[in-house]
């Protein structure tokens, strides 16, 4: 390898280094004790002084120097792992360079050129590689070639960093790098003679932690199904551990969850990945997960700066966040401002004159009339270049479409253009209906999309009690105006610690609909596509799938309790909205619990936003919850486990397993509480869940338990517990609701316990603010990462003992040893999907199918565990024998096989009887195992009826084949017969029979195989 060229000093250097050759202006040495059998104690002495100062020496241990004649200073420009490597060097210096040297008078001039000219090499070799993307291409290049010397992996296996620290063994550490692939975790340490390697696959890592005790502080703890192993002395831990936690997180998904997740543009080809990826990768996410933004926004520029905020008077200090449709803002102080503004919403971005107390201005302007100031930004000039570019790109590509309804114009409280208005009932099909009423979905006529919330049609009125709950009601609806004339009324508002008291207090009836627009951005969507909805429900309906199926199963489930579900024009509106989302993301389909949501969304928003409110849960708010295994809940039920041990740690001891709790929380997470509370009083948390997120359910969750620790903590068994919650969450009322108290159809409750006492939801929501609201974004996403490798190992481990329960009746394989194939058959079908990138992961594997057909190899992958398990191999021809059998295996010719086909071919060989082995090795000798091709061939192997080497058949000549094929299918015929007869009686000539066995094994297989059969 061409190195930089850098000054030694050959003094000091001729301790540690021996000259082998050396002509007027270069030489090349080698390491001393490498190589040299006599100086064994040199060798390790300066192995362990290499490995610990990290030396090149270590893994390059020939070098050469540029010497001039007369001059005492050096300059190393290049090394070498081999004697050949650097002999190629040497030679093309004596080849290109050595003749012209001579030319030159002035030393400084020959210095120059060589050094130009290895400067050259080295940008020629890495013009190519990924190792100038790195912040430090020099120091990268060389760790890359100790990364590949040391590990061998092939070229496909990325390095992505690497960092020096130590490795404990036991209570002993071994010091040496630790270098972070995009598939392994990989360390190297040689001390005194003694070299230690260490590969972890991502795939094999169960837990992933900091860590701290009495011998070791600040630990990285590596847990897989074999061993614990400890990383500590990193020179910044912090960014150590948070590239591994990205490199676990992104390969396990990308191997093990490629059902639902899909990775960003820069991350598709796991070649292509770098640090600076990995880290973009991870701010992206907090962007998206902090402003609750779609998955396809990419940020752009991170900037301080400073925001004018009118309802304080003054400048708020924070952050400007860029991506292709969205400027966002956040307070440096967590929750005192954010501020989402829309591309599509923006008029204009100006530049203002800068002065001293407005120092580099900027002004956007929006549609609704409001202008945001933003000072103190840097590189202003680039800035505004690029958002007024992408300005331009939003509104080519999305133009504005606006219908307004002037009731909604001049209403006090939406004033905006952002927000859509009342329109007129859609008639698919058509432009526009004029009429204004609803007509049933029948089969014979086109749809009518629902015009107006289901909850404006089917309210209860005239009930004694509430006229207090409608004067709350207006009380709310005049604090919300107040609200809005301060800190604006559009998806673009101020977002402040008010609006959140506002939110836990209850959003009024007549504003619950529009504001989940807001603060879903949903709006956004539905401005940005006109049509869209409409396009899905002409498309959709009719169809017939599982989905469809799975929806008009759940159909009278969904809120049967509410007077709106009772009819059908409420199931109509839910069949077109669940049956549109799933012909738009055929990959979610339909889940259960979505109908439950989607009812209550259809209550409060039209059709079509709550459609759009739909996509926004699924897709942006609750990522990965709605799949058929619900990786998401899953992952946030185990986050909720940790909150609990965290946040009630009295509860958590007395509850050794929480694992109970945890499981109980499940229709929490999914339903929003939906499920299990009155819906008068579930709306106000899912008023929550729309403003800020899953922290709203985490808080609110906690305080749930924290209510009922007493109970909970003297209760005997789990059934128990689930009683305590169930009751309390069936008394969570909701005295200020206008509308009159619908029984919870889902809940759990006992007619032989007393009612629990009454518990005010508003109460409930406020004590979740005030006792554990302080978890932020960031720690609840990190919290995730964590858990997402637990939960995904946890799925394999369930897919791994299905498969085994499976597979086990049909085998006589031991069940350890079993256990042990389906390692090798999973190994080995990650190692393909590790390199190779021509075919995608999922076709392989596919999470949705059964357990027993999840994991499937191809013919390349199985001749690979032939050779390594099968005891029929045959020299050259197990190859062959290989191929064979794969096409035996494969019925249905999709070229994959499952485990249960190994198992069960490898069950013959190792344990079948007679009959069935020699069965066996005959269907390997006819279609389908035997192929057209290989019929014309002249091979023993591949034709063993043309063999002429050896008899076929004692006593007899070579040209009674094809009797002795008919008589080797009577004889199958004969023992298949006498197994089913089960009889003892002897075959006649036995003692022929097994001669014609013997024979056939050895004309087909010479060698050690038929003494395997026999």
């Amino acid at each position: 390898m061409w190195l930089k060229p850098e000054e030694v000093l050959l003094k000091n250097a001729l301790k540690l280094w021996v000259t082998q050759k050396s002509s007027g202006y270069f030489i090349l040495q080698r390491r001393r004790g490498h190589g040299d059998g006599g100086g064994r104690f040199t060798g390790r002495l300066v192995g362990a002084l290499d490995a610990v100062l990290d030396s090149n020496a270590r893994v390059a241990p020939f070098r050469i120097l540029l010497q001039v004649p007369g001059s005492q200073v050096y300059s190393a420009i290049a090394c070498g792992a081999t004697a050949e490597e650097i002999n190629q060097h040497w030679e093309w210096l004596e080849q290109n360079l050595l003749h012209t040297l001579s030319v030159f008078d002035n030393k400084e001039d020959i210095v120059s050129f060589v050094k130009g000219k290895v400067k050259a090499l080295i940008a020629e070799e890495t013009s190519s590689k990924l190792a100038e993307q790195e912040e430090d291409p020099e120091k990268f290049r060389e760790a890359l070639v100790k990364f590949e010397s040391r590990f061998n992996f092939p070229e496909a296996e990325k390095l992505i960093t690497y960092y020096s620290c130590c490795c404990w063994k036991g209570k002993v550490p071994r010091q040496g790098w630790l270098y972070l692939s995009i598939n392994h975790l990989c360390f190297y340490s040689f001390f005194l003679g003694k070299e230690l390697k260490l590969v972890i696959p991502w795939v094999e890592v169960q837990k992933l932690e900091r860590t701290s005790n009495v011998f070791m502080t600040d630990t990285v703890r590596v847990t897989t199904p074999n061993k614990e192993r400890d990383f500590s002395t990193f020179l910044n831990i912090t960014e150590a551990f948070r590239v591994m936690e990205q490199l676990a997180d992104v390969t396990l998904r990308r191997l093990l969850d490629n059902e639902i997740f899909e990775l960003d543009p820069g991350l598709q080809d796991p070649t292509q990945i770098t640090k600076r990826d990995l880290e973009a990768r991870a701010q992206n996410e907090f962007f998206r997960a902090f402003f609750r933004l779609p998955r396809k926004e990419k940020l752009h520029e991170v900037v301080d700066c400073s925001l004018w905020t009118p309802f304080s008077r003054c400048h708020t200090a924070g952050r400007m966040y860029t991506s292709d449709s969205y400027i966002c803002f956040a307070s440096k102080e967590n929750g005192c401002c954010n501020v989402i503004i829309p591309l599509r919403e923006v008029i204009s971005i100006e530049k203002m004159e800068d002065t001293s107390l407005l120092p580099n201005p900027i002004i956007v302007s929006i549609r609704s009339k409001t202008a945001f100031q933003f000072i103190e930004l840097k590189d202003r000039d680039t800035l505004v270049e690029n958002l007024l570019q992408r300005l331009k790109e939003v509104n080519s590509s999305n133009p504005v479409h606006y219908h307004f309804d002037s009731a909604l114009q001049n209403s006090p409280a939406f004033g905006s253009t952002c927000m859509l208005g009342d329109s007129e009932p859609v008639h698919l099909g058509t432009e526009a209906s004029q009429g204004k009423e609803r007509s049933e979905c029948r089969k014979d006529s086109s749809y009518l999309l629902n015009a107006e919330a289901l909850r404006s049609d089917f309210h209860q009125s005239g009930i004694v009690g509430l006229d207090f709950g409608k004067s709350r009601e207006q009380i709310k609806e005049s604090l919300w105006d107040d609200h809005f004339v301060e800190y604006g009324r559009t998806v673009c508002m101020f977002r402040t610690e008010k609006i959140r008291k506002l939110v836990a207090m209850g959003i009024p009836e007549s504003l619950r609909g529009k504001l989940w627009l807001l603060f879903s951005d949903a709006v956004t969507d539905l401005a940005s596509h006109p049509g869209y909805y409409v396009h899905l429900v002409e498309a959709s309906m009719g169809k017939c799938c599982m989905a469809t199926e799975e929806i008009e199963r759940d159909l009278h489930r969904s809120l049967p309790e509410h007077p709106a579900f009772q009819s059908e024009t409420g199931i109509a509106a839910l069949r077109r909205v669940l049956t549109a989302y799933a012909h738009r993301n055929p990959r979610i389909g339909y889940c259960q619990s979505m109908n439950i949501l989607t009812s209550v969304l259809l209550l409060y928003a039209k059709e079509e936003e709550a459609f759009w409110l739909l996509v926004a849960v699924c897709e942006r708010m609750l990522p990965d919850y709605f799949n058929h295994r619900v990786i998401g809940a899953q992952v946030d039920q185990s986050v909720f486990e940790e909150l609990i041990k965290e946040q009630l740690p009295e509860l958590a001891e007395h509850m050794k397993d929480l694992t109970a709790l945890a499981s109980i929380s499940l229709s929490w997470f999914l339903t929003l509480f939906l499920s299990i509370m009155p819906l008068e009083s579930a709306v106000n948390v899912v008023d929550c869940f729309f403003y800020d997120g899953i922290k709203a359910i985490f808080q609110l969750g906690l305080a749930i338990l924290e209510a009922n620790a007493v109970d909970l903590c003297n209760s005997k068994d789990d059934g128990q517990a689930l009683m305590i919650l169930s009751r309390f969450l069936e008394h969570v009322k909701n005295e200020e609701s206008p509308l009159p108290p619908i029984g919870n159809h889902h809940a759990f409750f006992s007619d032989d316990q007393e009612p629990s006492p009454v518990t005010e939801i508003a109460n409930l929501i406020h004590d979740s603010y005030e006792k554990f609201g302080d978890h932020s974004v960031a720690q609840i996403e990190h919290m995730r990462y964590k858990h997402r490798i637990r939960v995904l190992q946890s799925h394999e481990d369930t897919t791994k003992q299905n498969v085994l329960r499976v597979v086990i009746p049909d085998v006589s394989i031991l069940p350890e040893d079993l256990e042990e194939l389906y390692d090798l058959f999973k190994r080995e079908h990650l190692i393909r999907c590790y390199w190779e990138t021509t075919s995608p992961v999922n076709e392989r594997h596919d999470p949705s199918r059964p357990y027993a057909e999840q994991y499937r190899i191809d013919a390349q992958q199985f001749a690979n565990l032939y050779r390594l398990v099968s005891p029929w191999t045959c020299g050259e021809h197990t190859d062959v024998l290989a191929q064979r059998t794969f096409r035996l295996l494969d019925e249905n010719m999709d070229r994959l096989i499952e485990f249960k086909g190994l198992a069960s071919c490898l069950d013959v060989m190792y344990n079948g009887e007679m009959n069935e082995k020699i069965k066996l090795l005959y269907k390997l000798h006819i279609p389908p195992a035997l192929t057209e091709n290989e019929r014309d061939s002249q091979s023993p192997l591949k034709n063993p009826l043309l063999s002429t080497s050896r008899p076929l058949v004692i006593g007899k000549s070579n040209g009674d084949a094809v009797d002795y094929q008919k008589q080797l299918k009577q004889m199958l015929k004969d023992l298949a017969k006498e197994k089913d007869t089960k009889t003892e009686k002897e075959l006649p000539k036995m003692s022929q029979v097994c001669a014609l066995e013997n024979e056939y094994c050895c004309s087909v297989f010479p060698g050690p195989l038929s003494t395997r059969l026999l």
